[in-house]
C-alpha cells in the first residue's frame, strides 16, 4: 500500500483527489493538512464524503508516515511549504500548482504530463503536475510537435468555474456567472509558458506564436479547446499520427464521432476530434480540469512513480447525461 499525505486540503482539486484516493485499491490514505481547518472532520469542507471517510484535517504535517505528498495549495504555496518544511529524502512529492512546472537551474521536479514524459515520471522522486489548460492543448498538439508539422496556432478555449478555484470571487459568483460568458487574459494566460516549453522538448526549433484565447463559461468543470492551424497533409496522415502518438496512453483518445463535454466530466480521459477545413487542422480537445486537469492526473502520476497500474483509481464514469 501507498501512504498518502496531502497538504492543502481544502480547495476543489483536493477534494477530487481525497475522492480518488479514498477509491484506489493500493492507497493508504493518513493525514490531509489545512491550517485554516485544523481539527474540522474532512466532511464538514468536502460534503459529497459523507459516508466515505472519518478523517479529520491535521494542523501539521507526519513525513514519517508516508511515501508521497501531495501540494494542493495556490500557487506560490508550494514552494514556502518546500522552504519552511523538510520533506525527508524518500518521500515523494507532487506538487498541484505552478510553481515548480517551467524548468530552471535548481528545479529538479519533472513535468508530470504521462503522454509527454512517462519513462521520466516512472523514476521520478518531484512531479510537476501540469496546468489544466495546459494538458488540454498540449495533448492536442503533441503528436503534430513530434512529426515537426507544427505552425501558428490558434486556440480558443472555455473553462468551467472550478477552475478558478473554491474561494470566492466576482467572476465566479453565480449571479454573475450564470447565463454569462467571458473572455479572460487573452494572449497572455500564465499556461502560455509551460504549453510552449512542452511542444519544444517534441519540436526544439518551433518558435510560432500560440494565439490562446481563454474563456469562462457558465457551467462548473471541464474544458474544451478548439485548436487549428495550417496543415498540408491529408485527414488520414493526421489521425495517424494522433492513433500511433497514444496508442500507449490509456486515457487519451481519438474519436472520429464529434465530442461534447460530458463525455469527460468526472473521468480522467482526454478525448481528441480532428477534422480539416481548406488547408487548416482542426483539432477539439475535452478534458475534465478538476481531473485530468489536476487530481485524476496526480493520480495517475503516483501509479506510476510507484510502479502500479496507471490507471488504477481512476475507473471513473462520465456524467453523460
Amino acid at each position: 500500500m501507498v501512504k498518502v499525505g496531502i497538504a492543502g486540503g481544502a480547495g476543489y482539486t483536493a477534494g477530487e483527489l481525497i475522492r480518488i484516493l479514498l477509491g484506489h485499491p493500493q492507497v493508504d490514505l493518513g493525514w490531509i493538512l489545512s491550517s485554516s481547518h485544523a481539527g474540522s472532520r474532512i466532511v464538514k469542507v468536502h460534503s459529497d464524503l459523507v459516508g466515505d471517510t472519518d478523517l479529520v484535517f491535521a494542523d501539521k504535517p507526519d513525513f514519517s508516515k508516508v511515501d508521497v505528498v501531495f501540494l494542493c495549495m495556490g500557487h506560490g504555496k508550494s514552494e514556502e511549504f518546500l522552504a519552511t518544511n523538510k520533506v525527508p529524502a524518500g518521500v515523494k512529492i507532487i506538487d498541484l500548482s505552478t510553481d515548480f512546472r517551467i524548468k530552471a537551474e535548481g528545479n529538479d521536479f519533472v513535468y508530470g504530463l504521462p503522454e509527454l514524459n512517462k519513462a521520466e515520471i516512472k523514476k521520478a522522486d518531484k512531479i510537476a503536475n501540469p496546468g489544466c489548460f495546459a494538458t488540454t492543448i498540449e495533448l492536442a498538439l503533441l503528436p503534430l510537435a513530434k512529426a515537426g508539422l507544427l505552425k501558428e496556432v490558434h486556440v480558443t478555449a472555455i473553462t468551467g468555474s472550478t477552475g478558478a478555484g473554491q474561494a470566492p470571487s466576482a467572476t465566479t459568483h453565480f449571479s454573475w456567472r450564470a447565463n454569462n460568458l467571458s473572455v479572460y487574459k487573452a494572449f497572455r494566460h500564465q499556461h502560455l509558458a509551460e504549453i510552449g516549453q512542452s511542444l519544444r522538448e517534441l519540436m526544439p526549433d518551433f518558435n510560432m506564436p500560440i494565439n490562446f484565447v481563454p474563456m469562462r463559461g457558465d457551467f462548473t468543470r471541464g474544458i474544451l479547446a478548439s485548436v487549428y492551424l495550417d496543415y498540408d497533409g491529408e485527414l488520414a496522415e493526421a489521425k495517424k499520427l494522433y492513433d500511433d502518438y497514444y496508442a500507449d496512453a490509456p486515457f487519451t483518445f481519438r474519436s472520429d464521432e464529434e465530442i461534447d463535454l460530458k463525455q469527460v466530466v468526472s473521468t480522467n480521459k482526454c478525448l481528441l476530434h480532428l477534422a480539416k477545413y481548406d488547408g487548416k487542422l482542426h483539432i477539439i480537445s475535452i478534458t475534465d480540469n478538476l481531473l485530468k486537469g489536476a487530481s485524476g492526473q496526480a493520480v495517475q502520476n503516483m501509479n506510476l512513480m510507484f510502479g502500479l497500474d496507471e490507471r488504477a483509481g481512476l475507473y471513473l464514469k462520465p456524467l453523460a447525461f
